[in-house]
């Protein structure tokens, strides 16, 4: 058999010839061979395995692959140069894969527009809008477009850029102090607001009588733009953004909640104000409407979310006063008055006011009911500082002292008739001490200029010439026994009243001075004034306890008047001499005749110069 017959290669082994030998077979018969031979020819040829033939198809089409990959990269790298990569935006414009000159034509023409709108500015819960002309906001094209970057070498790079959009911003021209400038003015403008907290309102309802609505004023948390540089920067990068520029905030809380504002609307204002509400005191009632109602109360928020609620009562009762007033009455002391001339205990009565605070103490409660709105009034009584038992008591019942003194005329006349009016049943009680300054309370109404003396001498001032009745009021409660608390004597003589035993109220600059006594006996004492004519009289009643003698003594270390001629406002006068007295008063127990003590008092008088006109 040869070699290239149908044996595989690899069933053929070489050997040496002289290796070979011969070896004898048995005899081939015509059925053997032919069997041979179709087994031969049945057989399949040996091959490849299908792994290694899959192998080599898949590195055959890797190869092509890249070396078209390689191709079309080569093409697009050389077509995109001096472009602008894929997949750019500029603000919002698409300048992808364009030329760099007609990127920069089209945001020209795209972004051209916009540079002089309002920029607006989102910053918390507040929008508003920013001029960029006079914020110095200008574009600066061409490093605009330099920041979108080259094209890529990378491959990969490539590949993504027909897939993925990359956002870039404007690059700004402007003057950072400009532009911080305006964005500081805009958050103090705009920006920036306090706290609202959360509270309730009322609306009238028209068409009716005080009827209110109510309404929730929600809270709203302030803020701040505490990072102004940040703010300017955020502008610069932003500013021609669709969407705006948004700023960050620092947000300044509230206490209430909206839910506690709501809970507070429903549970309390809405049924306060649903309906009036009537307040009824003895024999008169008065009305709150709504809006009254409305108008005192108080939402005030807390920690926590909720509405405290208060009332402002002092409001409600300036409402409700006028229309309760009649059913208050004044206290009113005892008195001691002489219908005819006797005294006689006037009663007393005790006063009634209303308790306001009281009477708001249930107001909360009534103001929540829907039926049933009415509020009792609560009275307060006093008692008067004067009963009438403690009247009786005092024992007023005689004339104790009493004087009379003339000579008024004139506009002295008047203002010692004022002043008995003033002190007509005034009561001085046993240890007390009575101040005629105080109880005239000075020389205002009811009283006219006049001479400071008596006698019509002296400069003209307020009240002039009622030390009269300051002498006659010492007389009188000289002769009752009761004690001296202080008073001053007139600098020259008037022979209208004993020497030593006068008194003023005036001195002769016009400065007052006062008279003062205090009640020694058991009893009280009342004081009568009478003024009529030219006379005045005063009488102490109470209960009589000393019988008072006076001894006057004589003049002592005389002093003649000198003369003078043509005195500013001269009147013709003969003058007075000056002269020194002493006065010694006696008291004597009535009951035993015997003497209690004595009062010794002197008095220096100065000279009065004659006067010739």
């Amino acid at each position: 058999m040869r070699e290239d017959d149908n044996w595989p290669e690899g069933n053929l082994e070489r050997v040496p010839f002289a290796e070979c030998r011969t070896e004898e077979f048995p005899p081939v018969t015509e059925e053997a061979l032919a069997g041979e031979l179709l087994d031969t020819r049945t057989a399949p040829p040996a091959g490849p395995s299908k792994g290694k033939r899959y192998l080599g198809f898949a590195l055959m089409g890797i190869g092509g692959f890249l070396v078209v990959g390689a191709i079309l990269y080569t093409i697009d790298l050389v077509l995109s140069a001096g472009h602008v990569p894929r997949g750019v935006a500029v603000a919002g414009v698409e300048v992808g894969g364009m030329a760099r000159a007609d990127a920069e034509t089209k945001l020209r023409r795209e972004l051209g527009p916009r540079l002089a709108q309002p920029v607006p500015v989102l910053a918390g819960d507040v929008r508003a809008a920013l001029d960029p002309v006079s914020s110095g906001l200008k574009v600066d094209w061409t490093s605009t477009l330099a920041q979108a970057g080259s094209q890529p070498l990378d491959p990969l790079d490539r590949i993504r850029s027909f897939f993925v959009r990359r956002d870039v911003g404007v690059i700004t021209k402007t003057d950072p102090d400009e532009l911080n400038k305006a964005v500081s003015a805009l958050a103090a403008d705009a920006l920036n607001h306090p706290p609202t907290e959360g509270g309730i309102g009322f609306r009238p309802i028209a068409g009716t009588d005080g009827g209110v609505a109510p309404y929730a004023i929600e809270p709203r948390p302030g803020q701040t733009v505490t990072d102004i540089r940040g703010a300017a920067n955020l502008v610069k990068a932003r500013w021609l953004d669709k969407t705006g520029v948004r700023v960050p905030v620092e947000s300044i809380p509230v206490k209430a909640t909206s839910e506690g504002v709501h809970r507070a609307l429903e549970e309390v204002a809405v049924p306060a104000v649903a309906k009036p509400l009537t307040v009824r005191g003895d024999g008169a009632e008065a009305v709150l409407r709504p809006d009254s109602i409305a108008s005192a109360l108080r939402f005030t928020a807390q920690d926590g979310g909720e509405l405290a609620v208060t009332l402002e009562t002092a409001k409600l009762q300036q409402i409700l006063q006028p229309r309760l007033a009649p059913t208050e009455r004044p206290g009113r002391d005892a008195q001691i008055v002489f219908p005819s001339g006797v005294p006689f205990v006037q009663p007393s009565e005790d006063g009634r006011r209303i308790d306001w605070p009281g009477t708001f103490g249930g107001l909360k409660a009534v103001l929540y009911q829907q039926n049933g709105r009415e509020l009792p009034v609560r009275y307060l009584t006093s008692k008067p500082k004067l009963s009438t038992d403690d009247a009786t008591a005092l024992n007023v019942k005689e004339v104790v002292g009493e004087f009379t003194t003339i000579g008024l005329d004139g506009p002295a006349a008047a203002n010692v008739q004022a002043m008995a009016a003033k002190v007509n049943g005034a009561l001085v009680r046993p240890g007390e001490t009575f101040s005629l300054l105080a109880r005239i309370g000075g020389f205002g109404q009811g009283f006219v200029p006049a001479p400071v003396d008596e006698d019509g001498s002296g400069r003209t001032v307020p009240g002039g010439g009622s030390s009269q009745f300051a002498s006659t009021l010492y007389n009188a409660l000289y002769f009752a026994g009761l004690t001296d608390a202080g008073h001053a004597e007139h600098t020259s003589y008037i022979d209208r009243y004993p020497p030593g035993r006068d008194a003023i109220l005036l001195r002769d600059d016009g400065s007052p001075v006062d008279l003062k006594f205090t009640d020694n006996l058991a009893s009280g004492v009342v004081i009568q004034a009478e003024a009529s004519g030219s006379a005045v009289t005063v009488r102490l009643w109470g209960t009589r306890q000393y019988r008072v003698v006076g001894n006057t003594g004589p003049s002592e270390e005389v002093t003649p008047p000198t003369l003078e001629n043509q005195p500013p406002g001269c009147r013709i006068s003969a003058g007075v001499s000056g002269f020194t007295v002493t006065d010694t008063r006696v008291l004597y127990d009535l009951a035993t005749g015997g003497e209690v003590r004595r009062d010794t008092r002197t008095v220096r008088y100065a000279p009065r110069p004659a006067t010739y006109c």
